[in-house]
């Protein structure tokens, strides 16, 4: 007898479709795209034009030009755009999308104007606030972190900068590695990743009781969602943020990370992250990699 496909699974299949054959391109080359604009202002000006937004977090002319560049590229799409260039969007005017793309142009403005390299590119598709597919880009290293909601979490090292990026699905699935990265698993201790510029006394404080129980724990500080994708690869086991984040920040790694085989959960309640609420900062959360044993 031929097994029964309920709504719920067909409609799940062709998401899947979509963002596999159509969307993953879409979000790919918007990355690509915009860290080619970022690495334009990097390498080439001395003045950033650094400003302070409403929170006094800075921007620089750098975020701007990526925010444009991935506004024109998906712009066609037709589907709305949550960007961190964009929240003065008023929640009554998003609380019903069904379908938006979530964006942080460039996470890690702050490590940006330090130059030392640690700065990402992070766009997720949401679907009813449900990341379904995601991407990551450390454009001075070259690597694209990609993730599809029960698709898998992935790493394309060698992607360079480009403001016609045009890759095509199989360009982008040739030569990538499944993550977590199969040279990573199971350390000898414990690797704990914080934010390089963003700690506060409760942080040190969770690593202290760590410490407590795991005396040779190794801190590794990091800028901007790499550490996502550090997890995601295993190459950290833990990750604790006790300071201000907003949900274009973590969105994309997330599904990056859970589809590695790690969590992302609230500090404290230990609750799923939501998604395009009234207020969009996070709660503090901590994330484990797949193989963190804590």
């Amino acid at each position: 007898m031929a097994m029964q496909t309920s709504d719920s699974q067909k409609r799940a299949t062709m998401i899947d479709d979509k963002v596999r054959m159509y969307l993953l391109p879409l979000l790919f080359n918007a990355a690509v795209r915009a860290g080619a604009s970022i690495m334009q202002v990097y390498k080439n000006l001395d003045d950033y034009d650094i400003s302070l937004k409403d929170d006094r977090t800075p921007i620089t002319v750098a975020d701007r030009l990526a925010h444009r560049t991935i506004r024109e590229y998906l712009g066609p799409t037709r589907i709305p755009i949550l960007s961190e260039e964009g929240r003065e969007m008023r929640y009554e005017e998003r609380c019903n999308w069904e379908l938006y793309w979530l964006v942080d142009p460039l996470d890690g403005t702050v490590e940006f104007i330090k130059g030392n390299n640690e700065f990402t590119v992070n766009i997720a598709l949401m679907e009813n606030n449900v990341c379904i597919g995601a991407v990551v880009y450390v454009p001075y290293f070259g690597k694209m972190y990609v993730a599809g909601r029960n698709a898998g979490a992935f790493l394309k090292e060698g992607v360079a900068p480009d403001a016609g990026a045009s890759y095509t699905y199989d360009e982008i699935v040739c030569g990538w590695t499944r993550l977590p990265l199969p040279r990573e698993g199971r350390h000898d201790h414990l690797r704990v990743a914080v934010s390089r510029s963003h700690q506060t006394s409760e942080t040190h404080e969770h690593i202290e009781r760590l410490r407590a129980r795991h005396p040779d724990l190794e801190v590794v500080e990091q800028g901007s969602s790499y550490k996502f994708c550090m997890l995601a690869e295993g190459s950290v086991d833990y990750y604790v943020r006790t300071t201000r984040t907003y949900e274009w920040d973590t969105a994309a790694g997330e599904l990056i990370l859970a589809e590695a085989g790690g969590t992302t959960r609230s500090l404290p309640g230990d609750a799923e992250l939501r998604y395009n609420e009234a207020d969009l900062h996070n709660p503090w959360f901590v994330c484990r990699s797949k193989y963190c044993e804590l």
